[in-house]
């Protein structure tokens, strides 16, 4: 019997799922070695020579000839991939992923503010202020999907109307930072009401061209984003 493609695409989900988990998390040690019959083991062997080649894609593997697949260690993983930003956060290492994202976010968000009052197209400044808008109906259920969406628009538009490739293709790790906030119960279900109009600071600065004044907000949201996750890591 022939396995139909969206059942080999779930096995082959939840295979990258379980073993990038695993390394992620230190279960499966750096040198390690995996092979490539007990991949399959439960599965199609397609599942298994596919799930390997997206955990090698991520750098968290690394295909030998005749020894097989070979864990690598952390120096080699793919730090920005949202797949191991996810794994990251729901293991042990959540605190130091959350410490270095924060840092990230710091050092670009600021900059791509005060560069979209530049840059921004029309279009992207009308998003901006939609996102805010939508935040600012759903800030009482902050921890919601509608208030989430509107976060990850907002984000996503700031890095991408900075005109920087390089800065609006850092859009997918601010996202993963955003979801996993929700997803592990670090965002309240109220949101700040400062952070919410500070989001509405750095739009309307960007429509207006204000470059100081959109970065100076900018950096008030991710600061009090990293001490609310912060608060909420230690309090979980």
């Amino acid at each position: 019997m022939t396995m139909d493609r969206p059942a080999v695409a779930s096995l082959h989900d939840a295979l990258v799922d379980r073993l990038g988990a695993a390394i992620v998390r230190g279960e499966l040690e750096p040198g390690s070695r995996l092979v490539t019959g007990d991949l399959s083991e439960g599965s199609s062997r397609g599942a298994g020579r596919e799930a390997v080649r997206v955990l090698q894609s991520l750098g968290l593997v690394r295909v030998r000839r005749k020894t097989g697949v070979e864990v690598r260690p952390s120096t080699d993983w793919n730090v920005y991939a949202p797949e191991i930003i996810a794994w990251r956060l729901a293991g042990p290492g959540r605190d130091a992923q959350l410490r270095e994202l924060s840092e990230l976010r710091g050092a670009i968000e600021p900059l791509a503010a005060r560069a979209a009052a530049t840059h921004a197209t029309s279009a992207q400044r009308q998003e901006l202020i939609a996102a805010v808008i939508e935040m600012a109906r759903t800030e009482h259920d902050a921890d919601g999907g509608d208030y989430l969406a509107a976060d990850i628009a907002f984000h996503r538009t700031l890095l991408a109307a900075s005109g920087n490739s390089m800065l609006a293709a850092l859009g997918s790790v601010v996202e993963s930072v955003l979801v996993g906030r929700t997803l592990h119960e670090l965002m309240p279900h109220d949101a700040n009401p400062h952070a919410v109009r500070w989001h509405q600071d750095v739009a309307f600065a960007i429509a207006a061209g204000r470059a100081d004044d959109a970065a100076e907000a900018m950096r008030l949201i991710v600061r009090e984003a990293d001490d609310a996750m912060r608060d909420a890591s230690e309090d979980g």
